[in-house]
């Protein structure tokens, strides 16, 4: 934090989960501040939801050092949802003073931290606070929650579990979500969600549950811990398994008490292609108050922050040609007396789009400006195109006031809060021109936003392969990955198909995303000459292209320039068996993908999902047609895109079809010039002919 000027703040949000209350806490700051400031007048108040916790002097003596200090916050003061502030008070001389003076200063370190005591808080098993406590969105770590297996799932069980696990992962949102799966064992502490179907499964773990009438969804107590507690999703049998948890993420805000049993579940309306709830929709145009709160469009004071607006925009865009999206924005400020330099700054990720003029009052006097004034708000509207081509499919829109303040002279310069901006959330954007057409295979896409298979966001178009026996580490990667779905959608998964390597022809018409830890995956085998890496028999084999040696980050819009086709084919014996991720096209149908995730052994599947969620300590992101994971490290290998998903209007197509093969078009035009011509010639000669009489 950089405070500056006479008074300034800044804060930072803070929550506090639902199963704790706060019994006290403590901020040890780190901080340095100017010499020049008068300790008399000069301080820095902690304050908690605008309450004030302590005032830290700033002492002569000790300016421009590193100083430390413990504050000790009342716990009274700590709530559920907390903003911490930090506010600089300064001041450098006695007499009239410059407010923006560059003498006032503080800063406030990193290195700063806020230390929370807590008592559990016991919870009633009630499904109406669903998905307390098993997610709590006053938590921002990412969520680790355990999925608990009577026996060995068969398939209608695991897509139960699927749907379950991309509903947590769709709540959990930017934390991130990983899920673990246990045989007949309830933790030792925590909470955790227990999926029984039959009667061999009323024992499981030690619960001794009565049997299920139904589709029943319940909510108890760990009986391992009195502060966890256990949803069990049960069942007569899997389907019924399956329809209560389909209940559940569809339809929890309806739930109340400890237990229900689910007498109808109809689905009245099928999903759309595109129409997941975090996607931004691509079939008309969009309000900016869809897309953020109305209160988070207003800022005040000469330097604002920005404001952000996320635009979760669907991968597959084809913005090849494309001057931009459009939007429409309208915005409002209080014009000030005299300004040169005021203006709306409107970024695009980070790149400035365009820069907006603020006119001031004393250019309000006359004409068309000051019929548009309201009051003491200057209502104003402008057009602009996004650039996509180059977009990732988390963009961002920013959006900054910038106040110039003018210097009054000694003794007259006065800072008074009146300065204030606004976006009118009525402001749009139009996606509602573009086709949805991309090349393929992209693990970029795959791991932003799950695509091709999150194109219907309750994934009716996926099946997942799992091995015929699939143990604990292809259970977790199969959940963390739908969770994941989950995240990128919104939505939960509750149209997930999961089979084993035998079915697969039943799914020809769909993407299929293929687990596999050794050699208990029988489609390696079948699916041998289609994969650009293979391990079996102690020898593992892989594709490898230039793209390991590209050394800029910078990627071309154009997808061709991006490729790195396969130059080499390298087989080797020993070593360490690696974990791999790879795309291509279905061997079963044309146009649809199979995204395959496997290793040497199941353990480097969880090397494989974590590098899927990503983070700082990552050296690279997964991209490209084929990537290796040895822990941390993820190295890209190959891009190589040789097939399309989706469509594109008639004129367009021909265009790009037109741009890709000009010695296609160049002897296409030879052709018909020469058609043309001969056609001209035989014309003009049977007109001679009828003239002359022949």
């Amino acid at each position: 934090m950089s405070l500056r000027g006479v008074e300034s703040t800044d804060s930072v949000n803070f929550d506090v989960r639902a199963d704790s209350i706060v019994t006290g806490a403590r901020l040890n700051v780190q901080y340095t501040y100017s010499p020049a400031l008068l300790a008399e007048l000069s301080q820095i108040n902690v304050l908690v939801n605008d309450e004030v916790a302590a005032s830290l002097a700033l002492p002569k003596d000790k300016a421009g050092q590193l100083q430390q200090q413990v504050v000790e916050i009342p716990a009274h003061l700590i709530t559920e949802f907390n903003r911490l502030g930090l506010q600089f008070i300064g001041h450098y001389t006695l007499s009239c003073e410059d407010p923006m003076h560059s003498s006032l200063w503080a800063k406030i370190s990193n290195t700063t931290q806020l230390g929370i005591d807590v008592s559990p808080v016991v919870l009633p098993n009630d499904l109406s606070i669903m998905p307390l406590p098993f997610f709590d969105r006053r938590d921002a770590r990412v969520l680790n929650l355990p999925f608990v297996f009577a026996a060995a799932p068969d398939n209608a069980t695991l897509e139960a579990a699927g749907a379950l696990s991309s509903w947590f992962g769709a709540q959990a949102s930017y934390r991130g979500a990983r899920f673990s799966s246990h045989l007949n064992q309830i933790p030792a502490t925590g909470n955790a969600v227990v999926l029984l179907s039959g009667p061999d499964a009323l024992q499981a773990g030690g619960l001794n549950l009565p049997a299920a009438k139904g589709p029943t969804l319940t909510v108890m107590t760990n009986p391992n811990d009195a502060n966890g507690k256990l949803l069990v999703i049960s069942g007569r049998d899997s389907a019924e398994l399956k329809r209560a948890a389909n209940a559940l993420v569809l339809g929890s805000q309806a739930l109340s008490g400890n237990s229900v049993v689910i007498d109808r579940l109809d689905l009245v309306k099928p999903r759309k292609p595109y129409d997941a709830p975090n996607w931004l929709p691509s079939d008309r145009p969009v309000k900016l108050g869809e897309l953020l709160p109305a209160k988070d469009f207003n800022v005040s004071g000469f330097n604002p922050g920005e404001i952000i607006v996320p635009l979760n925009l669907p991968p597959d865009l084809f913005s090849w040609r494309d001057n931009g999206a459009p939007l429409n924005l309208r915005y409002r400020y209080t014009p000030q007396e005299k300004s040169n330099n005021s203006s709306l700054i409107i970024s695009f990720n980070d790149a400035l789009i365009q820069s907006q003029n603020l006119p001031s009052r004393d250019k309000l006097d006359s004409g068309l400006l000051s019929a548009l004034q309201t009051g003491d708000n200057l209502n104003r509207e402008t057009d602009v195109l996004l650039p996509l081509n180059s977009a990732p499919p988390q963009s961002r829109l920013r959006l900054r006031y910038m106040f110039d303040y003018l210097k009054q002279g000694e003794c007259n310069d006065i800072i008074i809060d009146n300065m204030r901006g606004a976006i009118d959330p009525e402001s749009t954007l139009d996606l509602s021109g573009y086709d949805h057409f991309i090349a393929m295979p992209n693990l970029g896409v795959f791991k932003d936003t799950g695509f091709p298979f999150t194109r219907l966001a309750d994934l009716s178009q996926t099946a997942v392969v799992l091995p015929d026996n699939a143990g604990a580490a292809e259970l977790d990667a199969y959940l963390t990955v739908l969770g994941r779905f989950g995240e990128s959608t919104g939505y939960p998964a509750t149209g997930v198909e999961v089979i084993q390597a035998a079915q697969v022809a039943s799914v020809a018409d769909k993407d299929l995303l293929v687990l596999a830890s050794g050699a208990n995956q029988p489609l390696l085998k079948q699916w041998a000459d289609r994969l650009p890496a293979a391990g079996a028999d102690g020898q593992q084999s892989f594709q490898l292209s230039d793209l390991a040696l590209r050394v800029r980050d910078w990627f071309s819009p154009d997808p061709e320039a991006n490729q790195r086709k396969t130059r080499l084919d390298m087989a080797f014996s020993g070593g360490a068996n690696s974990t791999y991720l790879t795309g291509f096209q279905s061997p079963l149908k044309d146009g649809r993908s199979v995204v395959l995730i496997a290793s040497g052994q199941p353990q480097g599947l969880a090397d494989a999902t974590n590098a899927l969620i990503g983070g700082d300590d990552y050296s690279q992101s997964v991209q490209g047609s084929l990537v290796v994971v040895r822990g941390k490290n993820v190295e890209a290998l190959v891009s190589d895109q040789d097939y399309y998903v989706g469509s594109l209007g008639p004129v367009k197509y021909l265009q790009w079809l037109m741009s890709r093969h000009v010695l296609w078009v160049l002897s296409l035009t030879g052709l018909g010039v020469v058609l043309l011509g001969g056609l001209a010639y035989l014309a003009l000669r049977a007109r001679a002919n009828q003239r002359l009489g022949r």
